[in-house]
């Protein structure tokens, strides 16, 4: 844990008590702050007065005498509306922050020789923080690893000198955060998302922009190049000339940067350029997508001073996160692939696009547009086998195009596809056992999580009884 030490002896109002507010809560308590925290939630209340936290709503009781409000992001900061709370901390003057800003300053101060490696991008942030992580680690330096994924920044370790914090950050934590400034700052993609609370696409591309604001000579960017916001951001970042600017692409070449064409990884910034190796390696980061993840973490090890090669094979140990793409495992060149928290058809084809000879199961309570945008991707799959309230829907855009058969449940689809699977691959044809459901889980299960973790069982219980209890990943 660390601890928040800039509010010492001063009334602090934290608003907002999931992870990151209890963390942020316990910080400057034991930085020495007065603090007082709210959430609307009864049931959190409840769990902070156990703590030995003192509740107040500033809504009811004021902000009068506060030195700071520290905000969830989950709470409206500007669109649709400001929340009251934030009303009424502008109309007193008190300042809203978020854990992330407080966490910076801390970590600057404690030990300024510490890396701060912040993370951004509507896609692709979670495996790209969690391989920056584990490439850290597996280069011999110490990896703290939290923010949007895993840990509230205040519940990692204190800095030492040795130290990189990856941080993964939303556009509602880099909005709580005014002076935000991370030695590495890396921005993967921007597409639509979040314009209910950033108004439009423009402003929310304006607040991910704001990563690189603060940095100066010393620091670096890493920016994805592919899209045309990212790309006009990248472009005002050079007319800047601060921090050393690194470009990232997987669709065409670059004269100065990291670019992945064919698979294949390129190194633009010793002045020539240099085949670093081949992504079609790397089990865990199948897909155009991940290579964009893998490209962007290795130009973060460039810049962390790791060699080339020593970061490729960190990548090749990556284990990759639970529900996305997750090897669960393989057994006569067939994979067994986890990707629940796949719930529409956009996540959905991501997998798809990254295999071929695939035993889709697919299906569970249908997203609006349904799976007709996956149609490119349909000549890739062997067999679909859908569940759930989606499977006549489903089936109906299927109908001509790839064999299907709808069979209920999720322990029924994972039987079938298995033994399908497992039986083509004794002929010689392996292919993929792919959980993609392109649906949400809750006719069927609680969340995402417990459909991917209940697909994992039901794998490795099915290739016990076709005789094989297969590899796990």
């Amino acid at each position: 844990m660390i601890a928040a030490r800039a509010y010492k002896d001063r009334k602090v109002a934290v608003y907002g008590l999931g992870a990151s507010g209890f963390a942020v809560s316990r910080a400057l308590v034991e930085g020495g702050a007065e603090v007082t925290v709210w959430d609307d939630g009864e049931a959190q209340r409840a769990k902070a007065e156990a703590a030995g936290l003192s509740i107040s709503d500033p809504c009811v009781d004021g902000l009068e005498g506060y030195a700071a409000l520290i905000l969830a992001p989950g709470i409206p900061l500007t669109h649709p509306e400001p929340h009251a709370v934030v009303k009424l901390a502008q109309a007193s003057g008190v300042p809203v922050l978020g854990d992330i800003e407080l966490f910076q300053n801390e970590v600057r101060a404690l030990n300024p020789d510490a890396k701060i490696v912040a993370v951004t991008g509507t896609n692709g942030k979670s495996t790209t923080t969690a391989l920056i992580g584990h490439m850290i680690t597996a280069n011999g330096r110490r990896a703290e690893v939290g923010g949007n994924i895993g840990k509230a920044v205040f519940d990692l370790d204190p800095p030492r000198s040795d130290t990189v914090y990856v941080i993964e950050v939303s556009s509602y934590q880099i909005d709580l955060a005014p002076t935000l400034h991370p030695d590495i700052g890396v921005l993967l993609n921007i597409t639509p998302d979040h314009i209910d609370r950033h108004g439009t696409l423009e402003h929310y591309a304006s607040v991910k922009a704001r990563l690189f604001q603060f940095q100066e000579a010393g620091d670096v960017a890493v920016i994805g190049v592919d899209g045309e916001l990212t790309s006009e951001i990248c472009s005002a970042l050079c007319g800047k000339r601060a921090a050393e600017l690194v470009p990232v692409s997987t669709s065409k070449s670059l004269s100065r940067g990291v670019c992945v064409l064919d698979s294949v990884l390129y190194d633009s910034g010793s002045g020539k350029t240099d085949r670093v190796g081949d992504l079609k390696e790397l089990k865990t980061l199948a897909g155009i997508h991940n290579w964009q993840n893998a490209a962007s973490a290795y130009a973060v090890g460039r810049a962390l001073g790791f060699a080339s090669d020593r970061i490729l094979h960190s990548f090749r140990s990556f284990p990759g996160l639970a529900h996305r793409m997750e090897i669960i495992a393989e057994i006569d060149g067939v994979l067994f692939v986890n990707d629940s928290k796949a719930t529409n058809a956009e996540a959905a084809g991501k997998a798809l696009g990254a295999y071929d000879s695939i035993y889709w199961i697919a299906g569970g309570v249908p997203k609006e547009g349904g799976i007709g945008p996956l149609s490119p991707f349909f000549s890739r799959i062997e067999k679909a086998y859908l569940i759930g309230e989606a499977a006549d829907a489903f089936g109906a855009s299927l109908e001509g195009e790839v064999q299907h058969v709808s069979v209920g449940a999720l322990d029924a689809a994972v039987a079938a596809a298995v033994r399908d699977a497992v039986s083509a691959s004794r002929d010689g044809r392996p292919g993929v056992v792919l959980l993609s459901p392109a649906c949400a889980s809750f006719d069927q299960f609680k969340n995402f999580e417990a459909r991917g973790e209940a697909f994992r069982d039901m794998v490795h219980a099915a290739l016990k009884a076709v005789g094989n209890g297969g590899e796990a990943a």
